[in-house]
């Protein structure tokens, strides 16, 4: 297996009320390779710039850790209310961090509420307005050398991704591309061996998260689960990724959560044309194979709420048991 570099995002850490720099020392402690920020993990009234971007890019490759920035935006309103969102302003100013910290690439995050509310607009007109307001942006991602990925999860599926960027004239490559988030893909009823490999050209960024998927009176609910320890074969998806003739980092997230995915509700089923029979299947496998890992342990979801030593110890785990996967090895925490 190609050898990846490991990191977490700063995200799992928000309990701890550390700073940016204090992630970058836990990081380096805990054998993590590399770190994904957003403005928020940059603490209250700091304000993002150039000399505190180089900064924090000065101590990261120093002490050879890879970074990577969220912020970016893809959805041009809200997918609920209707309410436009101003991608270009949100996506000039992430890009323009990332350029100012060297970085090539940003995460756009998906957005639970679009597919799975039903006021929500539909999947053919959201991919349309999104498809316009990007292709829009080309000419600003490419001046920067900056692409924007955008999160597999709700509001489109990987087959809809391929489909927006056809509309938006975009090859691999070049300004846009995918960030590979493997729970989000249960979400969204596909199989995360299978839409790994339908997307795998595309993917520039990973947010890694195994999962548990039980079977409930309404259908399936999800959450996360510690790495190696639910159901996903996280080994597979990494065996795909090693074929991307491209650098891809391991970024940890572990979410705290159910998900409750209504597929026994013709209305919501109908929303995933694409969906077939086979992978179906596949999620009702997975389904079965919980209901055969014990209720308690680490099979459990992350509870942010009881503090930052359960969080902590979680990611540590993570971290060991991603490492242990790619075949890097390192000590359990």
């Amino acid at each position: 297996m190609k050898s990846f570099k490991i990191g977490i995002d700063a995200t799992c850490l928000k309990p701890l009320g550390l700073s940016p720099f204090e992630i970058l020392d836990w990081a380096l402690m805990n054998e993590a390779e590399g770190v994904r920020f957003s403005n928020a993990d940059l603490g209250p009234g700091q304000a993002p710039d150039k000399a505190f971007l180089d900064e924090i890019a000065d101590y990261a490759a120093e002490n050879r850790l890879y970074l990577e920035w969220d912020g970016g935006e893809h959805l041009p309103f809200d997918p609920v209310t209707g309410k436009p969102r101003d991608t270009r302003t949100a996506n000039r100013t992430a890009a323009g961090l990332a350029h100012g910290l060297g970085l090539s690439v940003i995460r756009s995050r998906s957005r639970a509420s679009a597919r799975r509310d039903r006021r929500a607009v539909s999947t053919e007109e959201l991919l349309r307005m999104t498809a316009a307001g990007l292709a829009d942006q080309r000419g600003m991602f490419r001046e920067l050398g900056v692409s924007l990925a955008l999160e597999t999860g709700f509001e489109f599926t990987t087959f809809e991704l391929l489909r927006l960027f056809e509309m938006c004239g975009a090859e691999p490559g070049d300004f846009l591309g995918v960030s590979l988030d493997t729970m989000n893909l249960v979400a969204a009823l596909e199989e995360p061996v299978a839409a790994t490999r339908r997307i795998l050209p595309w993917i520039v960024m990973t947010r890694i998260k195994d999962a548990a998927l039980r079977i409930s009176e309404e259908g399936f609910v999800a959450h996360s689960a510690e790495a190696g320890e639910g159901v996903l074969d996280l080994a597979a998806v990494f065996d795909k990724l090693s074929g991307i003739d491209r650098k891809i980092h391991l970024t940890i997230e572990d979410s705290p959560g159910d998900l409750a995915i209504p597929v026994f509700d013709r209305a919501f089923l109908a929303r995933f044309p694409d969906l077939a029979a086979a992978e179906l299947a596949a999620l009702v496998r997975l389904s079965l194979k919980s209901r055969r890992i014990p209720e308690a342990g680490r099979i459990a979801g992350l509870d942010r709420d009881r503090g930052p030593d359960p969080c902590e110890r979680r990611l540590k785990r993570d971290l060991h048991a991603v490492r242990r996967i790619v075949g890097k090895g390192s000590k359990p925490a």
